[in-house]
């Protein structure tokens, strides 16, 4: 790791535990590597994209590699798809492994493992990945959703940014009475409340229950006539995030006509701010999602117009 410069910022995803867990991570490795404290940022996809990347040496994970990161120095820890490999940044990716999973190599090579981290890096991985098989998935569940229901800075303060102390943390016992009483029955609504907006997608209203988990058992089990099912997240900040879910790789494509990313069957956006409302975000959405057929140039029809009317008159 001596090719690692000494970052001025540390980026990551704020929307979910792994964005939580890989940010911290970073920030120890780069503490255990350059003895300071590098400051944390936390921004969703569509602040990420519009950011300046003003920085010499910055350590960006949990976003996707783009070429706008190619920069001599810079450090992308990722696993989600990407365009092309870079000729200059440092990229460490795997796309079989979390983000945290990612980060926590790099900082068990250099002594910062350590039992308690290895079970909290392996749940945020299992919810990650969503990888429904595990046995611990239904309590990985619950720690992503701690993120998902207090926001990442609340969780970072109340843990004052120790990692460890995330594990076992009281508010677990709201998730999973949350998980046990409310998703039941916001499956059922959920259920009878689907929306299309488009051939493809289809809009879940959720109104309890872990809207994550709900999509996944309406894929599964229901297996409804649109390919992708969509969720809507109303922020304190009154932005609006869409999460778009599948069993066959089609999330990703739709999330990146919302000018949003993520995985083949897990991805999401952040949509524009003038949308304040659902009622909005759905007419937003049936509108990108269902594009008018391109018509002739006005010019070029006037054209073909005036060479008609010229041969009948010949």
């Amino acid at each position: 790791m001596r090719d690692f410069c000494q970052p001025e910022v540390i980026v990551t995803h704020e929307s979910d535990l792994d964005g939580l867990v890989s940010g911290l991570l970073l920030q120890r490795l780069a503490q255990r590597l350059f003895g300071l404290t590098v400051p944390l940022q936390a921004c969703h996809n569509h602040n990420w994209r519009q950011r300046a990347l003003t920085e010499r040496c910055a350590w960006v994970t949990d976003f996707a590699f783009e070429p706008r990161l190619d920069r001599s120095s810079w450090l992308v820890v990722d696993h989600h798809p990407f365009e092309r490999p870079p000729k200059v940044a440092r990229l460490i990716h795997d796309p079989a492994k979390s983000a945290a999973l990612l980060c926590y190599e790099l900082c068990a090579a250099q002594g910062l493992a350590s039992p308690s981290l290895d079970r909290l890096v392996h749940l945020s991985n299992v919810a990650d990945l969503f990888l429904m098989d595990d046995p611990d998935f239904e309590l990985a569940t619950d720690y992503a959703n701690l993120v998902k229901s207090y926001g990442f800075w609340n969780l970072h303060a109340l843990i004052g940014g120790d990692l460890e102390r995330l594990l076992d943390h009281p508010l677990l016992e709201v998730m999973a009475v949350k998980r046990r009483v409310e998703d039941p029955l916001g499956l059922a609504w959920s259920r009878a409340n689907l929306v299309p907006l488009s051939s493809e997608v289809a809009f879940v209203s959720t109104i309890v229950g872990n809207s994550n988990l709900i999509v996944h058992r309406l894929l599964r089990e229901d297996r409804p006539p649109y390919p992708v099912l969509l969720t809507l997240f109303r922020k304190g900040n009154g932005m609006i995030i869409a999460s778009l879910r599948s069993r066959n790789g089609e999330a990703q494509q739709i999330a990146e006509l919302l000018k949003g990313g993520g995985h083949p069957n897990a991805a999401g956006a952040t949509l524009p701010r003038s949308i304040q409302q659902i009622p909005e975000a759905l007419e937003y959405l049936r509108h990108v999602l269902n594009p008018p057929p391109p018509s002739e140039p006005e010019g070029l029809a006037g054209l073909e117009a005036a060479l008609e009317s010229s041969g009948r008159a010949g």
